[in-house]
């Protein structure tokens, strides 16, 4: 069952833009540390940034802090990464990731969302995002 789905990577221009998003089941959704990660080839994995659904908090990744911005729809269960002025380093694998809710309320509540993969139990497949210097 997929439960987590990327979409709207793709090449870009240094400086351009790109809008990421990713469907969320309703369970998974509601109430919950969702993230977006990325990971480029032969590097670790990168929290990019993330938000708890069920207060609106978001934390990002001092690398893209200013440039990246992520909103939710709590109504199409989706969040959305609006990633302006792209860098060529912005360049790779980019993952939206679920905590499990129960997890979320007893680490967080309401509070933000730490970015390490490591808390995150769902992943989506990926979507690619390449930025051209």
């Amino acid at each position: 069952q997929v439960q987590l789905v990327e979409s709207g990577g793709g090449t870009v221009q240094a400086g351009g833009s790109l809008r990421l998003s990713c469907a969320a089941s309703a369970h998974m959704y509601k109430n919950n540390c969702l993230g977006w990660f990325r990971q480029a080839p032969g590097k670790e994995r990168e929290g990019v940034a993330t938000i708890n659904t069920g207060g609106g908090i978001t934390h990002y990744n001092d690398s893209v802090k200013g440039r990246f911005t992520l909103s939710q729809d709590n109504e199409k269960n989706m969040v959305y990464l609006q990633m302006n002025n792209l860098k060529p380093e912005d360049s790779a694998i980019y993952y939206c990731a679920a905590k499990d809710p129960w997890a979320t309320w007893r680490d967080y509540g309401l509070d933000t969302c730490r970015p390490d993969s490591d808390e995150y139990d769902y992943w989506g497949q990926g979507t690619q995002v390449t930025v051209s210097s």
